[in-house]
């Protein structure tokens, strides 16, 4: 978690230096006339830039206290909001204070801080006095578009927007790496851009087609407004989109991965204890990349004897386990995934070009899934002589299979008999713990199946310890986990491996990956939010500030403080609005997108519950800011 957000810290400095350069930018703008009456005393360049220079000092030192100690006390409370989202255990939580992270803030402010200072600098060096005294009176320079070629480019843009929609949606196999997915991406870009800049160009014509919107109180004042700052308005609008964008996709995606995995956490960890070795080990395996693994004469004979025995050989107290269940998991050469598809094997390679067909598939008997399953508390099924089941549970697996078993009585031979599908979709269940549903494939047969010892693959036991407590299930936990264990040291002595799942380690496991992932995504998708906010808030309050004269004009032609104030609520309600409206619908698809990469940790289903509470984030942090921005506004206009 260290590493990642040492790596996404980087990034947000980034977008923070930028943020503050353009804050920046509007402050000096407007501060042109005070400049103008400064050099009309006498004030060379030089000495202006040097007032701006030791302001910039002086505001960034203030700035950087303030935040750090801020920033200290906030990551504190961070810490704890996000372990209790995943009840991780708080009993080791204590106050810390990281002096990496305040080292590197503070190289990181002083970045962007020297870069305001060139940029100021600069601006300031090319400034010309007439400029400046009239900077106040004087709009952005507004080239008329032609509305039809804006009517062109909005259907090119919004063309380039539904192909990358539908390819990261409905060909999403197809982005298998990132140079696939790049296009898609710019695309994205390209078309937010292309809409503002032609909406920018016939959306006025379009309303002042119609009178009675147009002539309606203040409104004509408000798209001439709003076309005065044209220029600077596309390119802000789509950074401020883009931004917006991956905010409620990064929020959303993060919110649902944890609700999901949460939720599958306990679903999927029904015992303490899982443990599975290989059967009949042969003296030696070679695989695919031409690696081969030799076995010892011990390994081979502990092989061939079930998990009970070997754990009883190498000296654990038995009494330590109750409920414990084992069964075969059998395997063979002569049904892999490729045979399971069947005639369906082009399709679907075309589908998942990466998926590995030779795998053989997973054959348990009936009522040994059944033991399982009534341990774990989940479905048992029956089975006629000639029927299979498919359990699977994995997603993308689970849509391929179910296009082979929805032709009708997709047939199977297994150990020389055929076998027919007794339903024409997958069903649920699992034998092996997880932390989501991962279970790509298993073939259940009737006990009657005359499979051979020489297939079983797997001896597979499921237990829980025999302990109510918390505190005894860690110390029996430590005899299946620890290097000082007994049982271990045994097992390591004689060369034979068991591998295993418990119930204690997965879920450790999922909250350090649910709270890396959600950690990282509430700070980036909140410090994007808050940036896209203060660049709209600040263009706002700068607008409002050099258009103080034009509501002053307002009031003397007859229009009242109602009337000035719905202006300019609808002003800033556009400027915050139009962007929001097209990140909404980037990110239906963003999302859609998010979910599918995502694919067996985080459910469609949970989708609702985390837009809802992203629509609550940003309603607070973004309506926030809009309403600061309007009585900020509203007081800057104000008659004196």
């Amino acid at each position: 978690m260290i590493s990642m957000l040492g790596f996404v810290s980087v990034f947000v400095a980034i977008v923070l230096g930028l943020l503050i350069v353009y804050a920046n930018n509007f402050l000096i703008n407007r501060r042109k006339k005070e400049f103008g009456i400064y050099m009309t005393l006498g004030m060379g360049r030089r000495q202006i830039s040097k007032i701006i220079l030791m302001e910039t000092i002086f505001v960034g030192i203030i700035s950087l206290m303030i935040g750090i100690v801020i920033g200290v006390f906030a990551s504190q409370f961070m810490s704890i909001f996000v372990a209790k989202m995943f009840e991780a255990d708080m009993s080791e939580f204590h106050f810390v204070f990281s002096k990496d992270a305040c080292i590197k803030t503070c190289i990181y402010f002083a970045v962007m801080y020297v870069a305001v200072m060139i940029f100021n600098t600069y601006i300031v060096s090319r400034y010309k006095l007439i400029n400046l005294l009239n900077a106040s009176k004087k709009n952005e320079k507004v080239k008329i578009k032609n509305p039809f070629i804006c009517i062109i480019i909005f259907i090119v843009a919004t063309s380039l927007l539904g192909y990358a929609y539908w390819k990261v949606t409905k060909d999403f196999n197809s982005l298998t790496t990132a140079d696939k997915l790049l296009p898609p991406i710019l695309m994205g870009i390209v078309g937010t851009i292309g809409i503002f800049w032609s909406l920018s160009g016939f959306i006025i014509q379009i309303v002042q087609k119609h009178k009675k919107t147009y002539l309606r109180d203040a409104n004509m004042f408000v798209l001439r407004q709003i076309n005065n700052k044209i220029n600077t308005m596309v390119v802000s609008m789509s950074v401020i989109c883009l931004m917006l964008f991956m905010t409620i996709s990064i929020l959303s995606s993060s919110l649902a991965l944890r609700n999901t995995m949460q939720r599958e956490l306990i679903e999927m960890t029904p015992v303490d204890l899982n443990l599975y070795k290989t059967a009949n080990l042969p003296e030696s395996i070679t695989n695919r990349y031409g690696k081969t693994t030799y076995y010892t004469k011990e390994q081979r004979e502990d092989s061939k004897i079930s998990i009970k025995e070997t754990l009883v050989n190498n000296n654990l107290d038995m009494n330590v386990l109750k409920d414990n269940i084992e069964i075969p998991i059998y395997a063979t050469k002569d049904l892999t995934w490729r045979d399971f598809f069947g005639e369906k094997y082009e399709e679907i390679k075309a589908i998942l070009p990466n998926l590995m067909f030779d795998t053989t598939e997973e054959i348990v008997k009936i009522s040994d899934y059944n033991k399982i399953a009534s341990l774990y508390g989940i479905e048992q099924y029956e089975l006629n002589d000639d029927e299979y089941i498919v359990l699977c549970d994995f997603t993308s697996q689970e849509e391929v299979r179910n296009k082979v078993l929805a032709e009708g009585e997709h047939t199977l031979k297994i150990a020389g008999k055929q076998y027919k599908a007794k339903y024409n979709e997958c069903k649920s269940g699992f034998i092996v713990m997880s932390t989501s549903h991962t279970n790509t494939g298993i073939i259940l047969v009737p006990d009657n199946c005359p499979l051979t010892e020489d297939m079983k693959e797997i001896a597979f036991l499921a237990a829980n310890y025999n302990v109510d407590t918390d505190e005894e299930k860690e110390r029996i936990e430590k005899l299946f986990s620890s290097g000082d264990s007994g049982f271990i040291q045994n097992l390591d002595s004689n060369g034979i491996e068991i591998d295993g799942l418990t119930k204690i380690s997965i879920m450790e496991a999922s909250i350090g990956i649910a709270t890396i992932v959600t950690f990282i995504a509430i700070y980036l998708g909140i410090i994007f939010l808050i940036a896209s906010s203060a660049i709209l808030a600040l263009k706002q309050l700068t607008d409002s500030s050099d258009n103080k004269q034009r509501y002053a004009i307002l009031r003397k032609i007859g229009c009242d403080e109602k009337m000035i104030n719905r202006a300019l609520f609808r002003q800033i309600g556009i400027f915050f609005g139009v962007p929001l409206i097209l990140a909404i619908i980037h990110s239906i698809f963003g999302i859609q997108f998010a979910i599918n990469l995502m694919s067996g940790l985080a459910s469609k289903e949970d989708l609702v519950p985390s837009i809802i509470a992203t629509v609550i984030v940003m309603g607070i942090i973004y309506g926030a800011y809009f309403l600061a921005t309007y009585f900020g506004s509203k007081n800057v206009i104000k008659e004196e």
